[in-house]
């Protein structure tokens, strides 16, 4: 297994939003100089070759995926082919070309919205795809779970070195209540 050091060049993708900003912040306390944090005005995630032309012209040896398009139930329930679409997107256009140009390490962030609406408790890693999602955010779960398996799937094969988290119960300055539509 190949540590990173705070010589590598990291970027994390959705790095203004909650998880993304925390990651920000620990990286700079632990040393970490050569961090990246593309903003949406200056990286369209949605859009195959402007993603590929980044990593061309940044060459990062770490990748976090805090990107997104998230929101609360009346988001998730009102815009499900919005929230599967750009997920799936943005997600895919990421691993793809991080894979593509073999960086060192990707960590793919998700939720715990990926786990059925009544899995065991406590939940544990064995509950994924073993029973119905919840409702209000199915269309976010899968796209997550797409990702999960897509990081997977390039590891079994390629040997990506990759790493899927579903972060849960977070409370972390940065949170965003808003039952509207917030994207990465």
């Amino acid at each position: 297994m190949t540590l990173i050091s705070a010589e590598n060049k990291v970027v994390i993708f959705g790095a203004n939003g909650m998880v993304g900003s925390a990651i920000f912040r620990l990286l700079k306390e632990r040393g970490y100089r050569k961090i990246y944090t593309p903003s949406r005005m200056e990286l369209n995630l949605t859009n195959q070759s402007s993603v590929r032309n980044w990593f061309k012209n940044n060459s990062p040896d770490i990748v976090v995926i805090g990107a997104a398009k998230v929101g609360g139930i009346f988001a998730n329930s009102n815009y499900p082919a919005d929230f599967i679409l750009e997920n799936l997107t943005i997600q895919t256009n990421i691993i793809q070309t991080a894979w593509e140009n073999n960086v060192k390490k990707l960590l793919f962030l998700g939720s715990s919205c990926i786990y059925p609406k009544n899995a065991n408790q406590p939940i544990n890693e064995e509950e994924l795809l073993k029973g119905e999602l919840e409702e209000t955010n199915q269309w976010y779960a899968i796209a997550k779970i797409a990702g999960i398996k897509l990081c997977e799937s390039l590891n079994i094969q390629y040997q990506f070195n990759s790493i899927s988290l579903m972060p849960t119960n977070l409370y972390v300055t940065g949170d965003n209540y808003h039952s509207q539509i917030v994207t990465y």
